[in-house]
């Protein structure tokens, strides 16, 4: 299952990112086509270069396996930025949130 799921997730988080395969390798210190050997099931990280794949991601490797979760990065920003509103804006974001998603 995670030999499929690593590859695809990795590449969606990317994508999302707005970075090429080779750039992401490149930030990470690796060889240029690091990432897109993962990308393509021709390797698997390590621990520690997962860990750092998500860092770079800005995501935990809990949210990186929240298959649910399609947009860990900006609902983490979402999150940062909510923490500096006042109740009452956050009664308005809910409510808005409520709307789009059609549960009143």
């Amino acid at each position: 299952m995670y030999e499929d799921f690593v590859p695809e997730r990795l590449a969606q988080l990317r994508t999302q990112k707005g970075v090429s395969a080779r750039d992401m390798s490149l930030s990470l210190g690796q060889a240029d086509n690091y990432i897109n050997n993962i990308e393509n099931k021709k390797s698997f990280p390590s621990m520690k270069a997962f860990f750092y794949i998500c860092e770079y991601l800005k995501v935990t490797p809990q949210e990186f396996f929240e298959m649910d979760n399609r947009y860990p990065g900006r609902l983490n920003e979402l999150m940062e930025r909510a923490k500096m509103l006042s109740d009452k804006a956050l009664e308005h974001i809910t409510g808005i949130i409520d709307e789009i998603n059609n549960k009143k």
